[in-house]
């Protein structure tokens, strides 16, 4: 499923192409999404701006004067830019056109993605309402994950994917952001210190950062908004490298199940 990385990648490369540009048109191929897209989405779109294109937590919102069109990747969606679109082909379900010959066009073999349109104010938006800070944002600090974590006997790496204490992080960036930091993802929360919260705060972000650099991680769908991968698979210090040596001790690296989901780290390195 595209993390962060990834919809912050797609963001950074549909925007420029996108922003102040009008929609000519907007074809629905296929509206059977997660959530079925609006039956009178053209009709709303059609001859409006694009005025930015924003992202909370793994959402992106284009911004069309106080309105959005909320979407999201799901487990293989993808939106890509074509300046002159080819011909469609299977899992291709939606086309925004716009004035200048660009087309955006959003992919999903799986078709758990969304494309959703949202009057006013996007935050208000059952998706959107009850998310916790960005990684980034100020915010997000040892002292909220603190006041979280007191008396909760649930796994760190569990909470860390939970959106209440942080958007955005899931299964690949929580196992590498918790080997950066030195705790082992089955730490309870209620065990673990302000200070080594502060450690793993400095750890999302550090981790984030280098992966939005390097286009996020590609592991089978996910591409970027010109078909590119990402590069950030190639430096994962723990995640799918079970059995591996571990980069800075040498022990090989474990794999655990939490929550059905696979979790990796390094015995020596994480406690």
């Amino acid at each position: 499923m595209p993390e962060l990385p990834e919809v912050e990648t797609t963001r950074r490369g549909v925007a420029p192409r996108v922003v102040g540009r009008r929609v000519k048109r907007l074809q629905v191929y296929d509206a059977r999404l997660r959530w079925p897209v609006p039956a009178d989405l053209a009709k709303r779109i059609e001859g409006r701006v694009i005025d930015r294109v924003d992202r909370r937590s793994k959402y992106l919102l284009f911004r069309f004067g106080d309105d959005t069109l909320l979407v999201h990747l799901g487990m293989t969606g993808s939106l890509r830019v074509h300046r002159k679109a080819p011909p469609r082909v299977l899992h291709d379900h939606v086309d925004l056109m716009l004035d200048d010959g660009t087309t955006l066009r959003y992919h999903d073999p799986r078709r758990f993605g969304a494309m959703l349109w949202v009057e006013g104010p996007a935050d208000s938006h059952p998706l959107l309402r009850a998310l916790g800070p960005e990684p980034f944002d100020a915010s997000f600090n040892a002292e909220h994950c603190w006041n979280l974590a007191r008396g909760r006997n649930v796994a760190v790496k569990l909470a860390l994917m939970d959106n209440r204490m942080v958007v955005g992080v899931g299964n690949i960036y929580a196992s590498e952001a918790l080997f950066r930091a030195g705790i082992r993802p089955t730490a309870r929360l209620k065990t673990i210190s302000r200070a080594r919260f502060g450690r793993l705060v400095e750890a999302v972000r550090a981790v984030l950062e280098e992966a939005i650099a390097s286009g996020g991680s590609t592991l089978r769908d996910y591409v970027g908004s010109q078909g590119e991968r990402g590069q950030f698979q190639f430096r994962h210090d723990v995640y799918a490298r079970k059995g591996d040596p571990c980069r800075v001790c040498g022990t090989p690296i474990r794999m655990i199940r939490q929550g059905q989901r696979a979790s990796f780290y390094c015995p020596r390195c994480q406690r």
